[in-house]
Parts: structure tokens; C-alpha cells; sequence
């Protein structure tokens, strides 16, 4: 079976993680932490999610012309992403996300977007020749509203499907929300976009019919352990999680979302790719860091045989 191609637009960002017995105070100054580096990025961890779990992945994205730029564009091509409309940009540096970590596991984030920020609708436009070979379009909101709005436009005009992670949590306009074929949020964000405070299944049902009339084909709220609640057209349940033990959450929903556009390209029933992707975001858990914690598509098989 050829690889279908999957588009990621998005971001990339270098982690670098200070774990420290607490969280400085303003003024304060903590000797002795252990300090490392990680690739992230919600772009990023998408495209390699996507590329772990078998597709055929194009990133669209900036990153700097710096040290952090070169790692990231070379960590891509390891993985066999197509980085072609992976840009260079000279005005800007590449995206960075300083983390303190106590140990407790209370953390504080601070993220410099950089070039990030810059990802602009011509750079969409000037890749849109993807479009017309590609399979599906995956996106997040690290970079600008109109750049997402104007990828979702190339695609439903290629008649290509749109998956939207809408974090980090932010309002959308109707405009967008009709192009987006599955839309993915957990339930802080699908919180924001409803107004419905999302804690069980009838919750979870309310919001995602709030998302349909708006224009979405199909709405997944992501649960953490206890699954995800699709619901679209013919089908409206919650589709089971595994129950492992988590180590650090980070990129759980990435991988989630590069898994499910994997399996729904290769032709696997709706239900089918949830779990599919339910069980790549279950790995990932029991790992430290964002794109180190990503499992490969042999992992993924594996898990599922031994979790039935």
C-alpha cells in the first residue's frame, strides 16, 4: 500500500527543562538543578507523531536560523518528514519554551514564539501545490489564526479532510469551524469553545453538539485515561482508553492527533482510528519529554494486540 500524504502546519519549539526542588520565587536563584533539552512544538510533535505511527508527512513551518533551527530541521529529516516548506526565518529565532519543573511535578512555562509567529498565509499559499496530492491537512494554533484559516481554505478547496487540535485554548470563528472536518480538543478546551463544562459522557455529548451546529463534521473530546468521546455523523460514543501508568503527559494530544490522521488515511473505520490513536497517546505517557515520548507504529501494534 502507497503512503498517503498527510500536511502538518504548525509549530516547533525547543524545550529546555530546568527540574528543581520548587519553582523560584521572583528574585530567588536555585543552585543544583539537572538541565535538558527537548524537542517540541505542537506542530512538531503532530508531524512526528504522524511519521512514527507509518504516514508520509510535509511539514509547513518556521524555525530560525540558529543553533535550536538546525536541530530541529535535522531531528525532521531523521524521521523522514519532508522539510522542504520547513522556512528559514532571518527576522525572528526559532521558537523556545523555558520550563522549570519541581520535583512535586508543579511546573512554570514561559514560551518565546519567535518564528512561530511569523508562519504567514503565503507561506501556506506558496506550498499550495501539496494540496492537490495530500490526504489530510493536521493543525494546531501555535501560529496565526488567518495562517490555520488559510490552510483549512486550500484544503476543503482540494477537497482534502482537516483535522484541528484547537489548543493552546482559544475562541474560533464559525468561518474556520466549517472547514474543519474532525475537531480535537480535551475537555479544558472544548470548555472554552462551548461554554459546557465537559466531565462525563452527557457533558461531553452537549459540547460536541454545540461544535456540530457550528459547522463541524465531526468532534472528538479527548478524555485523558478514560478515552475519547466522538460524535458525527452515524456515530455518538465514548471510544474506551488504556489504563497505564503515567510518568509526564506532555504531547499525549499530539501524538493523539498524528496517530488518528495516520489511521484514517490508511482507511481505518472512524471508531477503528480513535483507538488506534488512543493507544499511541497511551504510550507516550509512560515516557518522558514531547517528541522523545512518541511511539513508533510496531510499538503501537504491539500495545494493541496485548490490550485486546
Amino acid at each position: 500500500m502507497s503512503k498517503k500524504n498527510i500536511i502538518v502546519v504548525g509549530s516547533s519549539n525547543t524545550d529546555m527543562i530546568i527540574k528543581l526542588d520548587h519553582i523560584p520565587r521572583p528574585g530567588e536563584t536555585i543552585l543544583g538543578g539537572e538541565f535538558f533539552t527537548a524537542a517540541g512544538g505542537k506542530g512538531a510533535n503532530q508531524a512526528v507523531g504522524a511519521a512514527r505511527a507509518g504516514g508520509k508527512v510535509t511539514f509547513i513551518a518556521r524555525v530560525g536560523v540558529d543553533m535550536f533551527g538546525d536541530n530541529a530541521v535535522a531531528g525532521f529529516k531523521k524521521e523522514g518528514i519532508n522539510t522542504d516548506h520547513v522556512l528559514r526565518d532571518t527576522s525572528s529565532p526559532s521558537g523556545v519554551a523555558l520550563i522549570f519543573v519541581a520535583k512535586d511535578g508543579e511546573n512554570s512555562i514561559a514560551v518565546a514564539g519567535g518564528a512561530n509567529g511569523n508562519l504567514s498565509p503565503e507561506d501556506v499559499i506558496h506550498a499550495g501545490e501539496l494540496f492537490a496530492g495530500a490526504s489530510m491537512l493536521v493543525m494546531q494554533l501555535e501560529t496565526p489564526l488567518e495562517t490555520v484559516q488559510a490552510a483549512a481554505d486550500l484544503a476543503v478547496a482540494a477537497a482534502v479532510p482537516v483535522i484541528l487540535n484547537p489548543a493552546p485554548a482559544r475562541s474560533l470563528p464559525d468561518e474556520l469551524l466549517r472547514n474543519i472536518s474532525i475537531i480535537t480538543p480535551n475537555e479544558t478546551e472544548a470548555e472554552l469553545l462551548t461554554g459546557t463544562k465537559v466531565d462525563d459522557h452527557d457533558s461531553a455529548s452537549k459540547a460536541a453538539d454545540i461544535l456540530l451546529a457550528r459547522g463541524v463534521k465531526t468532534v472528538i473530546i479527548t478524555l485523558g485515561s478514560r478515552g475519547a468521546f466522538v460524535a458525527g455523523e452515524g456515530i455518538r460514543k465514548l471510544v474506551p482508553g488504556f489504563r497505564v501508568t503515567a510518568v509526564d503527559t506532555t504531547a499525549a494530544g499530539d501524538t493523539f492527533n498524528g496517530a488518528l490522521a495516520v489511521a484514517l488515511v490508511e482507511g481505518k473505520a472512524l471508531e477503528e482510528a480513535v483507538r488506534f490513536a488512543n493507544a499511541a497517546a497511551a504510550i507516550s505517557v509512560t515516557r518522558m519529554g514531547a517528541q522523545s515520548s512518541v511511539p513508533a507504529r510496531m510499538e503501537i501494534e504491539e500495545f494493541l494486540r496485548i490490550n485486546g
